[in-house]
């Protein structure tokens, strides 16, 4: 059996940035899938679950609301491996298209007083499992060390393995 694309990524010499991770073609357009990468694999603690649950909920309601992006959003989660999200969009896209938006969603994320939309256990499945105050400190991480200041090398996967 062949590996998946990502898999061969070296994970090694990835960084915390924002990279297109595949494109697929669907019904006649291009869907862009987003590897949102927030902390360095293999090299720094993963997040949390209750971080990245917040981050789905708040990431997902407000990039769904949001005027420009919000009828073009297909999917916004977490990874299995708990070191970022996948960011689906529908629309043939470079990670230079979404770093304003992104920096709106992690400012949002940062920002976030109140209760987390979603977060009742009539809306949830897990809603006990989750930490404002922890997706606030990760968001603000990510703004302050990749997209205030988002370089190539934060754009561009390192060469295969």
């Amino acid at each position: 059996m062949e590996k998946i694309a990502s898999f061969t990524i070296d994970h090694i010499k990835l960084v915390p940035g924002v990279y297109v991770s595949r494109k697929d073609p669907v019904g006649g357009t291009i869907v862009t899938t987003f590897d949102i990468r927030i902390t360095s694999p293999n090299d720094e603690p993963v997040m949390n679950t209750a971080e990245l649950h917040a981050m789905e909920h708040l990431a997902a309601t407000f990039l769904r609301s949001h005027p420009v992006f919000g009828p073009k959003i297909v999917y916004f989660g977490p990874m299995g491996c708990r070191t970022g999200c996948y960011l689906l969009l529908n629309g043939d896209y470079e990670p230079k298209d979404i770093v304003g938006v992104l920096i709106e969603t992690f400012e949002f994320m940062r920002d976030f007083e109140g209760e987390i939309p979603g977060a009742k256990p009539e809306d949830c499945g897990n809603y006990l499992d989750s930490s404002l105050p922890m997706c606030k400190w990760w968001s603000n991480r990510y703004l302050n060390e990749v997209l205030y200041h988002i370089t190539e090398e934060q754009m561009v996967y390192p060469k295969q393995k």
